[in-house]
């Protein structure tokens, strides 16, 4: 872990100076994690592909506002996630989601027996709202106040868009794994 953070030090250090073999080293190391990030967000392979131009064009033309260079990743991370969230925000509507007594707890677990690529499939089936809301509380780890306000919602809708996901996900993953 040293050994990369040394790594990741020097490199940003080389970006500061305009180094390009570094800006495509660093490019290399976090384009499709980033990729990923995006398109869980937009649900848009093209659309995350120009996100992830912009996003790395923005870190390193605005590299001197990064504080700690061992941080670079999480850094990127947050400027993707907030160019993917801006390039929706106009076509983002939640609707408000009445929660039924069938709507699973948050730490009820899905169904097991289904495949990575069905799973992946089945969240980005999701409605816009609550697959974004679901990306990034479950995946990307932000807490619902933090989602609420970056995404200038109520903490509330946040959290039922979250349960709304959870339920649609069983529903799918059950009728499709058990077909």
């Amino acid at each position: 872990m040293r050994h990369f953070e040394n790594e990741l030090i020097l490199a940003v250090s080389r970006i500061r100076r305009k180094d390009i073999s570094a800006m495509r080293a660093l490019y290399e190391r976090y384009s499709k994690e980033m990729l990923a990030t995006s398109y869980r967000i937009t649900n848009d392979l093209q659309g995350s592909e120009d996100i992830l131009q912009e996003a790395f064009l923005d870190a390193f033309q605005k590299i001197d506002q990064l504080k700690d260079d061992c941080k670079y990743g999480d850094w990127l991370k947050r400027i993707v996630i907030n160019k993917s969230l801006s390039s929706i925000k106009r076509r983002m509507h939640f609707k408000e989601v009445e929660l039924a007594i069938d709507v699973p707890q948050e730490d009820e677990i899905l169904p097991l027996a289904c495949s990575f690529a069905d799973l992946q499939k089945v969240i980005q089936e999701l409605p816009e709202g609550c697959r974004q809301v679901f990306s990034l509380y479950l995946l990307d780890e932000y807490r619902h106040k933090e989602i609420a306000e970056l995404l200038n919602i109520s903490v509330s809708t946040s959290k039922s868009q979250y349960r709304y996901a959870l339920k649609l996900l069983r529903d799918k993953l059950t009728r499709e794994c058990n077909d």
